[in-house]
């Protein structure tokens, strides 16, 4: 009897968004690489860099990382160009370059996408742990405050609006994605719901950045502002269908 081909492997992209993280970037990258191996799929790490000036993109390089450079402003600009990169792709992984997000938990993450079971996995901070100080009392809440906004006006069951997420590419390219700032994550939760995307939550325990303060939740001015831009984003798709 012929033997079978063995069937070619998915192609994942972990998708990286950086922004002066030279303290991190490496840590983050070499927990990505130590996953053990799956015959399922490849993992290509891919850092999208949004113009440090502190050694962030040789850090990332030196770590085994591919790095190409942001087009546009904001975050959405970053996971958009993410997007953009990764043409053949299959499934995408999502997750923050401060070491908050756990690469350990890519597995659990990807297992539903491979199993069939969803389109979009969701790292949900809320189902799992914090590490103690990992995120100020005003992000939590802010955080609360969206997520509840949005269960309620798309009737969806979401416990959290991480960062850390999979989700496979066509979904995505489905969504015609316009949010280029912090709503980017919002935009993409609503738009799952609206279209009926089966999405999965996976708890993720959720650590303390390295080094210094977050960009955003550290400081309670770039939080109201996060949640400003999470909160036009909620409303800005009340009326959307998919194609």
């Amino acid at each position: 009897m012929e033997n079978s081909k063995p069937k070619p492997k998915i192609e994942v992209s972990l998708i990286i968004p950086v922004y002066n993280e030279v303290t991190n970037i490496g840590r983050v990258i070499a927990e990505a690489r130590a996953l053990p191996s799956d015959e399922r799929y490849s993992l290509e790490i891919l850092v999208v860099d949004g113009g440090s000036s502190d050694g962030t993109t040789h850090a990332a390089v030196e770590a085994g990382a591919r790095v190409v450079q942001q087009r546009g402003r904001g975050y959405g600009a970053a996971c958009y160009t993410g997007f953009e990169e990764a043409p053949t792709a299959a499934l995408l992984i999502y997750l923050d370059g401060d070491y908050s997000d756990p690469p350990g938990a890519i597995p659990a993450l990807l297992e539903p996408l491979l199993s069939g079971r969803a389109d979009l996995v969701l790292g949900s901070r809320t189902l799992g742990q914090f590490e103690r100080g990992a995120l100020p009392r005003h992000a939590v809440l802010g955080n609360r405050l969206i997520v509840g906004l949005i269960n309620r006006l798309y009737k969806a069951r979401y416990s959290d609006l991480p960062s850390f997420k999979a989700l496979r590419r066509e979904k995505l390219a489905g969504f015609g994605m316009r949010e280029m700032t912090y709503g980017w994550t919002t935009e993409l939760l609503v738009k799952a719901a609206r279209s009926g995307c089966r999405t999965v939550e996976v708890p993720i325990n959720y650590r303390r950045r390295g080094g210094d303060q977050s960009k955003v939740s550290g400081t309670l001015k770039g939080t109201v502002k996060a949640t400003y831009f999470l909160f036009k984003a909620t409303l800005g798709y009340v009326g959307w269908k998919p194609d």
